[in-house]
């Protein structure tokens, strides 16, 4: 199970970086060429409206599972050295937008996405302290395995993406 375990995070990091990064583009070359826009926010929650507040709250459930991943892959990790490890995921992925101009760099959604990879960390924590180790990994990664599938179905199947 250990390796079908780490299967589903490489998984979960490749559709995360697809979704964060190219917004599920099949077209990464056009994306790459004809979309850019290098913009860099350094204050946080900045422009708060709506639309941002839709966008904080999808940033931070998108990074929840990468916290439960972790909890699942790397047990003998301290918590900090997990949420490191979290922040500077968010902190990549934040700078790879900004070098390659293909979105808008934001330290908000660092702060976000941090949030959420810790409340993934705390609730398998906590899950941990009162369900068998084996019976929280089964559970944790059959959901978030239904959940990648259900997500790749949509986008193959269903949803026309335009970036």
């Amino acid at each position: 199970m250990k390796t079908s375990y780490k299967i589903l995070l490489g998984v979960y990091l490749a559709m995360l970086l697809w979704l964060v990064l190219f917004k599920f583009s099949y077209d990464i070359i056009s994306v790459l060429i004809y979309h850019q826009v290098r913009s860099l926010n350094l204050i946080p929650f900045a422009g708060y409206s709506h639309l941002i507040s839709r966008e904080m709250i999808e940033n931070f459930a998108v990074f929840v599972p990468f916290g439960l991943l972790l909890g699942m892959n790397v047990k003998r990790t301290s918590f900090w050295r997990k949420l490191g490890i979290i922040s500077a995921l968010s902190l990549f992925v934040e700078l790879v937008q900004y070098i390659l101009a293909i979105g808008i760099t934001d330290i908000t959604d660092l702060i976000t996405n941090t949030l959420g990879g810790f409340v993934g960390l705390i609730v398998y924590h906590f899950g941990s302290k009162y369900i068998d180790n084996r019976t929280l990994d089964r559970c944790i990664g059959a959901i978030i395995a239904i959940i990648l599938i259900a997500i790749l179905f949509l986008r193959v199947f269903v949803v026309k993406v335009q970036y």
